[in-house]
């Protein structure tokens, strides 16, 4: 789902238990004044709490415990691989499509409708005549119809009326005049556009209507004029014809409902403080928003109790063919399983938990439960490929070059890699973000997925990246060194169905935006004023130490033609507060040295991973 379908639902759900709550404890009181102010704060109240984040409020303050380590991974350009088959049908993109058209076909009729009696009002108030009956300023109808008011006007048709009856009108309507009645009748119809979909937010237009019609009658009441009289009157004008809707219409409502409610016992003033219920009843949609908001996390289990989690995944080796017979361990323990013919394990186990996966002839690969959730497919080296380092370099005096420069290593995965069928044939599609280690020997090792979009995919990049040659490592002080690189890889499905990506084309990732330049953006000061910045800006979220939470946040962005950075977005996230907290202060950089294509400043996509790690 979306944020912004989100967002949407959050704000249904709120009505739906707001109405039920007004019904419960409102609806017939007769405190119109309180009644009204509680329905337009609900209205204020459902489009704004799933806004708020209370944990940033409540949070106790605490010495720091944590350090954040940053360092920069050399990316390479992005590779697009594009569908080479026949185009893929995604009925569920369609049935999604359909869904938007239709709701955003009815809100605009239904905000065509609301322009035209808008229209109708204005054109009415064109067509009658200025007068002042009994000091009041009014405009004179042309013709015989319901009186109303709208704003500061009221207009009214004298000759329908005897002069008893004009002065209750005049009191009537100088009452919605006098208290601004129209902002809540506009205010609620466009709430009411926007939320066709929901007949619960219909019914509570509904409830402001009738409450405002309420005021203006307990007023005319309460100046001195007989309620057996002025009720005779309603009953009256209930022949009359209304001009429009849009607006505080005498007769506009159930007169039944009116005539009950004036003739309703006044409620004691101590039924006043069963308004405060509201105060809890808004604090627990807060605490609802914030308990959905805890559980954004990036899952692939489904949980079913308090602290356990069923997690599942895919073993492969470095060529991507599934491991059948493979042991999934929860270290520590004796609970575990072994894969099926595909390569796939399924457990159930604590979601702190770390699982270990082995098989004959192969290094064991450890693994957080976290960890697996969010990149399912876990890759085992053959024994012996994996060593230990001192030392893994991300940036060096030279950094490490494919056979030929960038544009054979873009040359090189376009035409070894295949975009599998099965996940055309699912719509399957998004970008893989791959790492692997250049040795000092120029091999490369250690190939693993920073960000997966489906083992069909993260496996294919995998298998394409395993089968390199051997670059030109890099070097450090003369010396050769290990050093860790980034590819992007995107498989994205064609309309077309033999489109193909040019090598060339992909250092641009859309627009006038490019991954790698001639001269790349550069930070003032440079690589070492970079880390400084970002060490000391950043600080450790209270909730994610509290809640053990640690982890790696890939941050991307663009340095502008200007030096300005723009774009800022998380390309794989840990948890939403890390998340948040690398991208402020990734926002909060100061005005880079632009990088340039020939000579000329261009805007350049930048990757910066930033890593929480709990002391």
């Amino acid at each position: 789902m979306t944020p912004e379908l989100a967002y949407f639902v959050k704000i249904n759900i709120a009505f739906i238990l707001l109405y039920g709550f007004y019904r419960l404890f409102f609806y017939k009181d007769t405190y119109f004044t309180l009644r009204r102010i509680t329905l337009l704060t609900f209205y204020v109240l459902a489009f704004s709490y799933p806004l708020f984040n209370i944990q940033e409020w409540v949070k106790v303050q605490q010495q720091p415990i944590a350090e954040v380590i940053y360092y920069y991974s050399s990316v390479s350009p992005e590779i697009v691989v594009e569908q080479t088959n026949a185009n893929v049908i995604s009925w569920g993109q369609i049935i999604n499509n359909i869904a938007l058209l239709i709701y955003v076909t009815v809100a605009g009729c239904l905000l065509i409708r609301f322009i035209i009696q808008l229209a109708s009002i204005l054109r009415i108030k064109r067509l009658s005549k200025r007068s002042v009956i009994n000091g009041i300023p009014v405009y004179l109808l042309p013709k015989p119809a319901a009186p109303f008011s709208f704003f500061r006007s009221i207009f009214v048709y004298p000759d329908s009326h005897s002069e008893k009856e004009l002065e209750e009108i005049l009191m009537h309507e100088c009452t919605h005049v006098a208290q601004w009645h129209s902002i809540d009748v506009i205010f609620s119809e466009l709430i009411s556009i926007c939320c066709w979909v929901n007949p619960f937010v219909w019914l509570l237009k509904r409830e402001v209507r009738h409450n405002l019609e309420y005021l203006a009658d307990n007023t005319v009441i309460h100046s001195g004029y007989d309620s057996k009289t002025y009720q005779f009157h309603l009953l009256g004008l209930m022949h009359q014809q209304s001009t429009a809707t849009l607006y505080n219409n005498f007769n506009v409502l159930d007169l039944k409902n009116r005539i009950m409610m004036m003739n309703k016992k006044r409620s004691s003033r101590m039924g006043r403080a069963k308004y405060l219920i509201f105060l809890p009843f808004a604090a627990l949609l807060l605490q609802f928003c914030n308990i959905d908001r805890t559980k954004q996390e990036s899952t692939s289990e489904t949980t079913t109790e308090a602290g356990s989690v069923k997690v599942s995944g895919t073993v492969v080796d470095t060529n991507g063919n599934a491991i059948a017979g493979a042991n999934v361990i929860v270290d520590g323990t004796d609970t575990g399983t072994i894969t099926d013919l595909n390569g796939n394990f399924e457990l159930q186990t604590d979601n702190n938990a770390t699982l270990s996966v082995s098989f004959i002839n192969y290094d064991k690969e450890n693994r957080s439960v976290s960890s697996v959730q969010a990149t399912p497919t876990i890759i085992l080296k053959p024994a012996g490929q994996s060593k230990s380092r001192d030392q893994v370099f991300t940036v060096v005096e030279e950094m490490p070059k494919f056979p030929g420069g960038e544009a054979k290593l873009l040359e090189f995965i376009n035409k070894g890699i295949k975009y599998p069928v099965t996940a055309q044939e699912k719509g399957i599609q998004g970008r893989v973000i791959a790492s692997f280690i250049v040795n000092k020997d120029g091999s490369v090792s250690d190939v693993e997925v920073v960000r997966g979009v489906d083992p069909l995919l993260d496996t294919e990049a995998v298998r394409v990246i395993s089968t390199f040659p051997n670059w030109e490592p890099g070097k450090q002080r003369g010396q050769a060194v290990d050093v860790k690189y980034t590819v992007p890889i995107t498989f994205r499905l064609s309309s077309g169905g033999n489109e193909t990506a040019s090598p060339n084309a992909s250092n641009q990732i859309k627009g006038d935006v490019y991954t790698v330049v001639e001269e790349m953006p550069r930070f003032p000061g440079g690589e070492e004023a970079l880390l400084k910045f970002i060490n000391q800006g950043i600080k450790y979220p209270t909730d994610a130490q509290e809640g053990g939470k640690q982890g790696r946040v890939i941050v991307s962005f663009t340095v502008k033609k200007d030096g300005s950075v723009a774009d800022v977005e998380v390309m794989r996230g840990v948890y939403p507060s890390l998340d948040k907290e690398a991208m402020r202060v990734i926002g909060t950089m100061p005005i880079w040295e632009p990088g340039k294509e020939k000579g000329q400043a261009v805007n350049v996509r930048y990757t910066v991973p930033i890593t929480f790690r709990l002391q």
